[in-house]
């Protein structure tokens, strides 16, 4: 019997992280970021001063740094530059803008997919990001496409930035997330778009526990039928 892989997909801000980090750990299976991977490099090309989007820049500075991706005995992933724990200095809002500029160059997608694929032909897991259903994992097990309103994932992404401690103001966050959506959609490199196969589950209005509700309930009926 081979491993079981859920794929979960969306725009910036719809909660990918937090519940596919919650539906692994239900599921007890390895949950996998692959935004951090891409935010890494992100991370890596804001300190060398290299411009995202000079496409030749960012695959030499790929080549040149170490990403690595681990997991703690308690399953929670951890992302290393160079051998340094960045896994809460890739969450700062200015990397979040390098990290949409690198993930849109072809040569990076295909560089850190190996490493995406590689980490589903060895166990079970939840993956998110951007292009898991209709590039990394096209014969994943389940597909879903979670998303919420612009102004729904903008208020989230912008109480979690006040948690933090990195507060941004509200019109701020909104403007950079539309901005983020078309980045992420238009691109010419595994743009965001719904797999056909996909259930779509749109957290609007819904508190995170009825969000995992609901999210679970698609993924165990896929997963078992």
């Amino acid at each position: 019997m081979g491993f079981k892989s859920i794929a979960i997909d969306g725009p910036a801000g719809a909660g990918k992280s937090t519940l596919a980090r919650q539906v692994a750990a239900a599921l007890g299976y390895l949950y996998v970021d692959t935004g951090a991977i891409y935010r890494t490099l992100g991370l890596a090309a804001l300190r060398r001063g290299v411009d995202p989007q000079d496409g030749a820049a960012v695959v030499a500075l790929l080549e040149d740094c170490a990403i690595d991706l681990r997991h703690g005995g308690d399953g929670m992933q951890r992302m290393y530059l160079n051998g340094e724990d960045v896994s809460q200095a890739i969450r700062l809002p200015e990397v979040s803008r390098y990290a949409s500029g690198v993930s849109a160059i072809p040569e990076v997608r295909a560089h850190l997919m190996d490493m995406q694929r590689d980490l589903a032909r060895r166990n079970d897991v939840v993956m998110d990001g951007r292009d898991i259903g209709t590039v990394v994992l096209p014969a994943a097990d389940v597909k879903v496409f979670l998303t919420a309103s612009p102004e729904e994932r903008a208020r989230r992404r912008w109480e979690e930035l006040q948690q933090r401690g990195t507060p941004e103001a509200y019109e701020e966050v909104l403007k950079d997330l539309v901005e983020r959506d078309a980045k992420d959609s238009g691109r010419a490199a595994a743009p965001l778009r719904r797999a056909e196969d996909a259930v779509e589950v749109d957290t609007t209005g819904c508190s995170l526990e009825e969000s995992l509700e609901r999210l679970l309930s698609v993924i165990r009926a896929g997963v078992l039928a």
